[in-house]
């Protein structure tokens, strides 16, 4: 009985706290699922007359709409590459004695913590600059034309600058997960003539595949709406080449002042990511028990 009381007790204590975490993310999907079916435009705030599904419609059958889809997926897709196989690296790397090993794996995971304005700024004008640039700089001393990588190469060069900002996460889970691996294992298998690459494929790689998931699975949920880097950089452009769906649905909103329009983009990236989530949270879920 006191067990019931205390669990009673308990869930009452902690309603107030999740009815306002509720309330908190239910109140602006409710008003954006509204703003959806109206025909909302900022320099005319009065005239929201219900449109139904033409909000989804409109967005759905824009040309930019595919070309942001597919930039998105192709932008998740390279830096997840570029991370999981530069964070193994570097997590391999790290994990050997070296002078000054601890202060090496601070400036490592530094990149992480710098904010994704900045990192935009610094690649844009200390890097990829055309003309002042290192990128730049490195081009003419070895008599090549210098690159403009934001006219000429704009979606690698965002994948660039996002790959340098998640590169230390993944690196440092990674890490985390091969000081876990048993030495004994390492030893038994150099005994039975295993070389590196053998231990590094049958023993280290499966020993890190859990790691190795929720690097994925955590980065898919946060590159999906990827934003700053875009804004700052290439402003989508040229075109809709370094479009994403988080992109077109801020144009949508702020530059072309169609609400309605850009809340049936925000409910479809929603439904979207979601089903990414899922599909990516049932393989994790699989991994993690195996």
């Amino acid at each position: 009985m006191a067990t019931t009381h205390t669990r009673t007790a308990a869930r009452l204590m902690m309603a107030p706290s999740v009815l306002l975490l509720f309330a908190w993310m239910i109140v602006p999907l409710c008003m954006t699922i509204y703003f959806s079916f109206i025909d909302y435009n900022l320099l005319i705030p009065s005239d929201n007359r219900f449109i139904g599904w033409l909000n989804y419609e409109y967005f759905v059958t824009d040309p930019a709409f595919l070309d942001a889809v597919l930039n998105t997926i192709f932008l998740v897709v390279s830096v997840i590459v570029i991370t999981v196989a530069g964070g193994i690296a570097l997590a391999l790397l790290l994990d050997r004695p070296m002078y000054g090993q601890g202060l090496v794996r601070v400036l490592m995971i530094a990149p992480f913590f710098i904010m994704p304005t900045v990192a935009a700024l610094v690649w844009k004008n200390m890097f990829m600059n055309p003309e002042n640039g290192l990128f730049a700089y490195l081009a003419k001393a070895f008599g090549f034309a210098p690159i403009d990588w934001l006219a000429q190469l704009p979606l690698f060069s965002i994948i660039l600058v996002v790959a340098w900002q998640w590169l230390p996460f993944a690196t440092l889970i990674l890490l985390t997960a091969l000081q876990s691996l048993s030495q004994e294992q390492k030893e038994a298998a150099e005994m039975d003539g295993a070389g590196y690459l053998s231990q590094l494929i049958y023993i280290v790689l499966p020993h890190m595949a859990r790691a190795i998931t929720i690097v994925i699975l955590i980065e898919t949920i946060f590159l999906l709406s990827i934003f700053a880097e875009i804004l700052v950089t290439t402003n989508g452009g040229p075109g809709t080449s370094s479009t994403n769906l988080t992109y077109l649905i801020y144009g949508r909103a702020l530059l072309q002042f169609d609400v309605g329009g850009a809340s049936a983009g925000g409910i479809i990236a929603v439904i979207l990511a979601n089903i990414v989530a899922v599909f990516l949270v049932r393989i994790t879920g699989k991994n993690l028990e195996a």
